[in-house]
């Protein structure tokens, strides 16, 4: 009986969200909802009848309204403009849902308290990395400031308007000219079968990056702490960073480890062996000048640039090079002391 009861009670948990056309950021919303066990089970009403919404235990991008209390999670009024803390982007009803519920989705996925530290880093993270340019793009919010990019007269080489999660799920929408059941429920039940799809969809790449930073990023961020403590021993100037078992995502944490000691002398390359085996080759990579850059704080010298083997250790003189890519922002050695050995040179160049 006591079992019957509770399944009709997670049965009766509704989400509500709008019909029409639908967005990456609800598609999203209503995917996070669903991870949780209050949401298992939850039937989906796309509607935007008041009287329907009313009838929902949480509604996400419309309804005109934001109040957590009732689980009401619109952002289109007009006095709306909520943030995630310390971020400038106006919220989408995905910001909304995962300021409210991000933290007990990743718990659940760490099985960990949500008030644990790993929790808040990566709630913060996945927010920055992923949650916040959708946000930014349902409220036509760009990337770079418009103005700014007009006055340098900068123009895009390339149209990147369909690589973005948005357009995904915007193809996943109905055509103008599919054929539509002249049934009005058949009509909105065929519509709700794609937006089931889109937010499967953009549900999948909101796991994989939860997994990717539960499973690989975050556990780098010890081993990065420690090769950055370490990085005075292979450079007086600090300017040498070498993680010793083996690559580890490195970027993000290296970061923001200078961010917090607020230190002028950068790390400008990173040595790493290619795979955690004895005898593996190594790698000497340039840091970037921020996460998204395809510029280096310091390039590898020009005239190493596009040499292989035995061209390299002529050019670098050292022996056992391998290759530095033509760009000049990776290459690489047979042994660490000829990576250490280019880093060095490089360095002084």
């Amino acid at each position: 009986m006591a079992e019957n009861a509770a399944k009709r009670l997670k049965t009766s948990v509704k989400i509500g969200t709008h019909n029409g056309h639908f967005h990456a950021d609800e598609a999203l919303a209503v995917y996070m909802l669903r991870l949780l066990p209050t949401y298992d089970g939850s039937t989906l009403v796309r509607t935007r009848d008041p009287a329907l919404l009313e009838t929902c235990h949480t509604v996400v991008d419309v309804g005109g309204e934001y109040d957590a209390a009732r689980n009401r999670y619109d952002h289109h009024q007009r006095t709306f403009a909520t943030t995630f803390p310390g971020r400038a982007t106006k919220l989408s009803s995905a910001g909304l849902v995962y300021m409210h519920f991000g933290k007990a989705i990743i718990a659940q996925h760490l099985q960990k308290p949500e008030d644990s530290e790993e929790v808040g880093i990566l709630w913060n993270k996945i927010y920055e990395s992923f949650i916040e340019a959708l946000d930014a793009h349902d409220n036509g919010i760009s990337a770079y400031d418009p103005k700014k990019v007009e006055a340098a007269g900068l123009e895009k080489g390339f149209s990147d308007g369909g690589f973005t999660l948005g357009a995904m799920v915007g193809r996943l929408n109905p055509n103008w000219n599919d054929p539509t059941p002249s049934d009005p429920a058949e009509a909105q039940e065929a519509e709700d079968k794609k937006f089931v799809k889109a937010s499967e969809r953009i549900g999948d790449e909101f796991r994989l990056d939860l997994e990717y930073y539960a499973k690989a990023w975050l556990p780098a961020r010890t081993i990065v702490q420690e090769a950055y403590q370490k990085r005075l021993q292979y450079d007086a100037e600090g300017r040498i960073m070498v993680l010793e078992g083996q690559a580890v995502p490195w970027k993000d944490h290296l970061y923001t480890l200078e961010e917090q000691e607020g230190t002028d002398k950068k790390v400008l390359y990173v040595l790493y062996p290619e795979k955690p085996v004895p005898g593996a080759k190594w790698r000497i990579q340039a840091v970037p000048v921020n996460k998204d850059s395809f510029q280096s704080r310091k390039g590898l010298p020009e005239p190493w640039m596009g040499a292989r083997d035995e061209q390299l250790d002529e050019v670098s003189g050292v022996p056992g090079g391998v290759f530095v890519h033509a760009a000049g922002f990776i290459g690489g050695n047979k042994t660490f002391d000829g990576a250490k050995a280019l880093a060095d040179k490089a360095v002084a160049f």
